[in-house]
Parts: C-alpha cells; sequence; structure tokens
C-alpha cells in the first residue's frame, strides 16, 4: 500500500487515491466534482484530481 503522504507528492491522483487520502467516499467526491468546488480533469476515461486542487477543496469544507 502507499503512503498517503506519497500520493499527495504525485502530479495527479485517481478518484481511488482521492478518496484514501481524503478519507470521503467516491459518492461525495463525484458530487464535488459534479458541484464544481473540486475541479477535475479527464485524461482519455479517467477523471484525475491535481494534489493542489484537492488540498484547496478540503480546506473550503466548513469547520465542524
Amino acid at each position: 500500500m502507499i503512503d498517503p503522504v506519497d500520493e499527495l507528492r504525485r502530479e495527479a491522483l485517481s478518484i481511488a487515491e482521492v478518496t484514501s487520502v481524503s478519507g470521503l467516499g467516491r459518492t461525495k467526491i463525484y458530487e464535488a466534482i459534479r458541484n464544481g468546488s473540486l475541479i477535475a480533469h479527464k485524461a482519455g476515461r479517467r477523471t484525475i484530481v491535481l494534489p493542489n486542487d484537492l488540498k484547496a477543496y478540503l480546506a473550503a469544507l466548513p469547520v465542524a
């Protein structure tokens, strides 16, 4: 298994990696992509998220 910190050093993350790093489920991630709060890119059929976009999304979540 890849260490979650090492995954954030990658240039792009798959949805599976995003869920692993963030602790959020696939449904929540795709919902955030659909509503525009998480920026994603398409590489062929693959959906990828840049680490900085994931960090920005997580930082913008409301404080509990």
